[in-house]
């Protein structure tokens, strides 16, 4: 038996050698965390499990695996070694390293990345500004383009205007020339060899003159005042020479047509008042052109920037209707009609209302030139404009008589006629350039001394042209 009880060498020697080994295990420990490095910040928790979600960890061993000596230690470690990748990264701290040095490299590690977001940052930011730069220029580039297309555009709509001007006045002046050709050729014609060869103005000259100017439809009483005007002049020996006379004439002529200068007098076409609707009731006998000269004027008022309504009040003329419903299509205007053979002032009130509800600017009210009762037309036109009256106060704001041109000193009539019946406030002179009586209009102003506001030397619209005076006289002078 070992006896139980130790002598005090024995104790002594047994207090050395547990000392001696545990200063071998401190030893041992401290050479261990010396070859694997300070340790570094342990990661979060939260912050691992964040990493490993969704991981694709390594599958279990086998069986047969198991079966051939792996355990289920092989699968922990494999589990760990997983965990270990997925982890975040931790700073490269060179072996044998000190804390300072830890420590510093932690802190480079972190400032390296912290430069990397603060790069990843601004890359974002320049990118960014880059996109905005270039869509800025993009609409920049956009609204220049558009503005050099609208320059462009506004560009080409002045040629295109002036253009039309152009040509609208090179037609005015070669179309009233024109349409006065056949007058030119009559009785011009005549005055124009009565005053050639030199010959002095003497009585048998005038007596000639005389002859010719009662024999070119211009009425006796217009023929009378240029033949005394004439003789005037050549008592007070201020026309001797022909071609003075008839510079004479040419002045005297062009007073008449623009009425002696009166204020509302020829060449002015007309004007649009400030009552809405302004309501313009044109008369004249059948075959005149009425209803033709109603749609031209329309097709000229709207283009103007008036709208305009149409009354179809020509009832009793076969198709007048149908030919006035053509123009209102084509100039883009309503129109009111009435059924064959109904009352024509009943059309023309219901068409005044009609302008005044829709808030049109000029109603142009068509009526009939002939009837199939026994009321007379001049009966019956009073008969309208009474009614049109009723329909809006102070209507008609212009009577419009058209003529015929061609009826030479019958249209001077005619114009008596229905100016004594209606106030006719303006006259429009058609088929110009069908007649050698042109020069009725000399007469027409003179006798009635009612202003002549368009000439018709043509089919088209623009052969439709408000009367100028001057250019009349020069284009029949010509």
């Amino acid at each position: 038996m070992i006896p139980l009880a130790l002598t005090t060498n024995d104790a002594i020697a047994v207090a050395i050698v547990a000392a001696l080994l545990l200063l071998l295990l401190v030893a041992a420990v401290r050479l261990a965390r010396k070859r694997r490095g300070p340790p570094g910040p342990p990661a979060p928790q939260a912050e691992i499990e964040r990493e490993l979600e969704g991981a694709e960890l390594p599958p279990a061993p086998p069986a047969e695996d198991l079966a051939r000596g792996a355990t289920e230690e092989d699968a922990a470690e494999a589990l760990r070694r997983a965990r270990r990748e997925k982890a975040p990264a931790v700073p490269q701290v060179p072996p044998g390293a000190t804390p300072e040095e830890a420590r510093g490299a932690r802190e480079a590690d972190e400032a390296r990345k912290k430069e990397e977001y603060r790069r990843k940052k601004e890359a974002e930011r320049l990118d960014r500004e880059r996109r905005a730069r270039e869509r800025e220029e993009a609409e920049q580039r956009a609204r220049e383009e558009a503005a050099q297309a609208a320059r462009e555009a506004e560009e080409a709509r002045r040629r295109a205007e002036e253009e039309e001007r152009r040509k609208a006045q090179a037609e005015a002046g070669r179309t009233l020339a024109a349409g006065l050709e056949k007058t030119r050729g009559g009785f011009m014609a005549r005055i124009n060899a009565l005053f050639s060869g030199g010959k002095l103005v003497d009585d048998a000259v005038l007596a000639d003159l005389e002859e010719v100017l009662f024999t070119a439809d211009i009425g006796v009483k217009t023929a009378t005042r240029l033949i005394e005007s004439a003789r005037e002049k050549v008592r007070k020996k201020e026309l001797s020479d022909p071609e003075k006379l008839k510079r004479a004439l040419r002045d005297e002529i062009a007073r008449i047509l623009a009425l002696d200068g009166v204020a509302d007098g020829a060449g002015a076409p007309i004007q649009v008042g400030e009552a809405r609707p302004w309501v313009i009731m044109v008369v004249g006998v059948n075959g005149s052109g009425k209803t033709t000269t109603v749609g031209k004027l329309a097709s000229k008022l709207q283009a103007a920037g008036h709208k305009v309504l149409l009354g179809a009040g020509d009832t009793f003329r076969a198709a007048a209707g149908e030919q006035l419903e053509i123009w209102a299509e084509r100039v883009g205007a309503p129109i009111v009609r009435g059924k064959e053979g109904g009352d024509p002032a009943a059309v023309c009130f219901e068409a005044v209302q009609k302008g005044a509800q829709d808030g049109v600017d000029v109603v142009l009210c068509d009526t009939a030139g002939r009837l199939h009762t026994k009321t007379p037309l001049m009966e019956e036109l009073k008969k309208v404009k009474r009614v049109i009256g009723k329909a809006a106060a102070g209507a008609p704001h212009e009577v419009l008589l058209v003529l015929d041109a061609t009826n030479g000193q019958n249209a001077i009539a005619q114009a008596r006629q229905f100016n004594e019946a209606l106030g006719v406030t303006g006259i429009a002179l058609t088929k110009l350039d069908g007649t050698a009586k042109g020069g009725v209009v000399i007469g027409i102003c003179d006798e009635l001394r009612i202003p002549v506001r368009y000439v018709g030397v043509g089919e088209t619209v623009a052969d439709l042209k408000p009367f100028a005076p001057r250019e009349f006289v020069e284009a029949l002078f010509e």
